[in-house]
């Protein structure tokens, strides 16, 4: 039964991924139907991403009073609704309502099954669960680049997805009775205490140094992803087409990264996996820096990616054995939630930058990005290591 939910999980995490990558792919076709400026897809995204940090933040609250089983069920369902209100919509203003239930389905699904897989699973998993992540997120783009290729619109791309969103909320429904929640460890201290706030959560020691750490890490991510191809073809003079593939194999590097990350688990515990990302991530933003040449470059935005890949599951796997698995609900929430915001602010900041100064900067504030989340993560374990000394004395 364990492996059978597993199996479900891996589902999950593809279905997770499978809307991320998909207004970006669809934008081209879909602001033209609805005669605004390419930009309006910002406000897209901000909708999404405000309703993605209110849930993460409810996530305690909700999965302590419905479970981790019905929350991802309902969340799936949620994302369901509002893709299928994609693709129905006629004007801006009805994709900005939508947004609404698409942000909040997607914060509680994360948060809830990054903290049962956390508990109950060994960190490899949640490195392939991840690297499945990545799958989903390349599906999305094929399936819309197919129906847009064939003629037809971008509606029924956003059709086919919500219809396996609808699909897999069948199969989490039929699958509650395996989310076990009375099995996990400390679940008991976590049903008798009230859910923790923000105020709460930042208290608790090491708590402020993590989410900066979150923070951090998902700029560095998004503001690579998003301004690497840019940085080749302005600031490197490398062609437009060229750039473009050059730019993926960030994520392939991710995508690869997290499949290997899944095997080196066996060996290293989480506190060095994220070590050695960050080790890899400071190769490549070096690379990325260095004057000699395209070669250099590419080695660069591979090493970054591959060091990107096992920062984020190790730092949520660990989260539990350093903050208490009664209190791992409420610190994903919150993380989550810190991750959210500093991929909203940091790509649009790095923006305002290469505008007004130069995007040639990119490697300095990815740099920049770097040495915050090295220096916050090891306060993270310097507080812990203290609090545990405090409490064994």
């Amino acid at each position: 039964m364990f492996n059978i939910l597993l199996a479900i999980i891996y589902l999950a995490f593809i279905s997770l991924g499978l809307p991320d990558a998909l207004l970006g792919s669809a934008w081209p076709a879909m602001y033209h139907d609805f005669d605004v400026s390419v930009s309006y897809a910002g406000i897209i995204s901000m909708i999404v991403a405000f309703g993605t940090i209110i849930s993460s933040l409810q996530s305690d609250r909700l999965t302590k009073k419905f479970g981790t089983g019905k929350i991802t069920a309902f969340s799936v369902l949620l994302t369901a609704i509002a893709l299928f209100g994609f693709s129905t919509a006629q004007s801006f203003w009805m994709l900005c309502l939508w947004a609404i239930p698409y942000g909040l389905g997607a914060g509680s699904v994360d948060a809830s099954i990054n903290n049962y897989v956390a508990i109950h699973y060994a960190s490899r998993h949640m490195s392939w669960l991840h690297a499945f992540w990545g799958i989903g997120a390349s599906i999305g783009p094929v399936i819309m680049g197919s129906v847009l290729s064939s003629g037809d619109s971008w509606n029924r791309g956003y059709l086919y997805i919500a219809s396996f969103q609808i699909l897999l909320t069948v199969i989490l429904l039929f699958s509650l009775p395996l989310w076990k929640s009375s099995q996990i460890p400390g679940n008991s201290k976590r049903a008798s205490r009230e859910p923790l706030s923000l105020k709460t959560i930042l208290k608790i020691p090491g708590a402020k140094a993590s989410m900066i750490t979150f923070f951090c890490y998902c700029a560095l991510e998004q503001t690579t992803g998003l301004w690497a191809s840019s940085y080749l073809v302005l600031f490197k003079h490398v062609p437009k087409e060229t750039a473009a593939a050059f730019a993926g194999l960030f994520f392939i590097g991710i995508a690869f990264g997290r499949i290997l990350s899944g095997f080196l688990t066996m060996r290293f515990n989480d506190k060095q996996m994220i070590r050695m990302g960050l080790t890899t991530l400071l190769i490549g933003i070096i690379a990325l820096l260095l004057p000699f040449g395209n070669i250099l470059s590419i080695i660069g935005l591979i090493f970054i990616g591959l060091g990107c890949a096992p920062i984020y599951p190790s730092v949520i796997h660990a989260t539990p054995d350093y903050f208490g698995v009664e209190n791992s609900q409420a610190m994903i929430g919150a993380q989550m939630a810190f991750a959210y915001i500093g991929t909203c602010l940091m790509p649009p900041l790095f923006g305002v930058i290469a505008n007004t100064i130069s995007v040639g900067l990119l490697p300095v504030f990815l740099l920049i990005l770097l040495i915050i989340m090295y220096r916050m993560h090891e306060k993270m374990l310097k507080n812990i290591k203290q609090e545990v000394s405090i409490s064994s004395n």
